[in-house]
Formats: structure tokens, sequence, C-alpha cells
């Protein structure tokens, strides 16, 4: 069975090994078009909920009330693209990066066979001839990892439910 910890690690070594040979990779602090533009209200594990929530009460009552708004009008959404609600727009980055989940932590660096890299730009600098010695995660061993954590539940479920 697979760990949480096991998994973030696994990960965090593969988009090292990327960065490593890319130090001009797309994805870093200040890159957020996958944040803006989610495809659907992001679905994590019990496990990955449980970290979440040791990340958002790090953050202040004013942080969260804010965060509370923006899961609510998530949650009512009907189309898509969807926003992060822990974006901090300002800079471009993640309010709880140290605890983010396992999607936010494999895209742009992982891919699924039947799915493509999901990044356009990625995409983009691909279909130029760039990038083709890059050994790319498989999202698929991270998917069966994922397994092992616990029900999944949308996001916005999830904390509805904590702030209650």
């Amino acid at each position: 069975m697979t760990t949480l910890l096991q998994l973030q690690t696994d990960i965090e070594i593969r988009v090292n090994a990327i960065r490593e040979g890319h130090p001009d990779w797309l994805c870093r602090q200040g890159c957020d078009n996958c944040c803006k533009r989610l495809a659907e209200v992001p679905n994590i594990t019990e496990e990955e909920w449980n970290w979440l929530k040791v990340g958002l009460l790090t953050l202040s009552t004013e942080q969260l009330l804010d965060i509370d708004k923006k899961m609510a009008a998530m949650g009512n959404q009907s189309s898509r693209p969807f926003v992060c609600p822990f974006l901090d727009s300002m800079i471009g980055a993640c309010k709880v990066y140290a605890y983010r989940p396992v999607a936010c932590r494999t895209y742009g660096f992982y891919v699924q066979r039947d799915k493509g890299l999901y990044c356009k730009e990625i995409e983009a600098i691909v279909e130029d001839g760039w990038l083709a010695e890059v050994v790319w995660g498989n999202h698929d061993v991270i998917d069966r990892g994922l397994c092992g954590l616990g029900e999944s539940h949308e996001l916005t479920v999830w904390y509805a439910e904590w702030r209650k």
C-alpha cells in the first residue's frame, strides 16, 4: 500500500530530475496557468485532504474567509474553467503549496497515455520538437497509488464538511 508521503517523494524525485535537466521549465512559482484553468473541481483522497487541512490551519482567518467565498463559488459553478480557491493571484502561487494535492504536484511533469500533456504551453513546445529527451512521469502509476489513500471526494465537498 502506498502512503501519501511515499507518493509525494516519488513525485518530487521526478519533478527535480526534469527541472535539473531544464532550468527554464515552465512550471514554477508565478506560472499559475493550470490553477486558473482547472477542467473540473479537483477530486482528492481522504489522506490528501487530511494533509491539506494541516496547511489550511496555518492560514489567517482572513485568508480562510477568502477561500470560503471562492470554494462556495466553485461549488456553484456549472461551467469550466474553474479557478483554484487556494491560488494567491497576486503572486501566482498556492497559499498551501507545501500541502497541495497530488494532482497539483504532478501537473506539467506527468502524463497519462490517453490524455496528453495537459499544459497547453508544454504541449506546444513538445509539438515544436523540444523536450524530446524528457522522461515524463507516468500518471497511471500515480493513480494506482492514490487508490490506497482512502475515499475520494470533490475538494468542495471535503471543504464544506470541514467548515461546518
